[in-house]
């Protein structure tokens, strides 16, 4: 049960990170990725396993 725990927490975190990262990112910058602002959320849980 704690392993779970410290795992959903790692993973949460890492989401977070790579979210914020993108959302640092200028429409500019995301566009030479392939993505739009719109698509951040879907693409950091991607990157996680979500």
């Amino acid at each position: 049960m704690a392993m779970n725990i410290v795992a959903s927490y790692k993973t949460w975190r890492k989401f977070r990170e790579t979210y914020n990262e993108l959302s640092r990112l200028n429409n500019r910058e995301l566009a030479d990725l392939g993505i739009h602002r719109g698509e951040i959320e879907r693409v950091a849980k991607q990157a996680v396993g979500y």
